[in-house]
């Protein structure tokens, strides 16, 4: 999958639980959902891009949850 289709999808996440009103809970379960529901290949594929590229693309939300989802492999 493209890295701006995966950049895409994942501020999508992000601008649902952006609406949290604890952002500390809202950066987990962004991080959940992504761990949860995102292929391996997918997580690594944007880990890759973001380790490439810089993470200016995605919302703040979501740069915060990728620091703690794993890359698998």
């Amino acid at each position: 999958m493209k890295a701006a289709k995966l950049i895409k999808m994942a501020n999508q996440i992000g601008a649902f639980f952006e609406a949290m009103p604890d952002r500390e809970q809202a950066v987990k379960d962004v991080a959940a959902h992504i761990q949860k529901f995102w292929e391996p290949r997918m997580r690594n594929a944007l880990h890759d891009h973001v380790t490439r590229n810089g993470d200016e693309a995605l919302s703040p939300i979501v740069r915060d949850a990728l620091r703690s989802v794993a890359k698998v492999g």
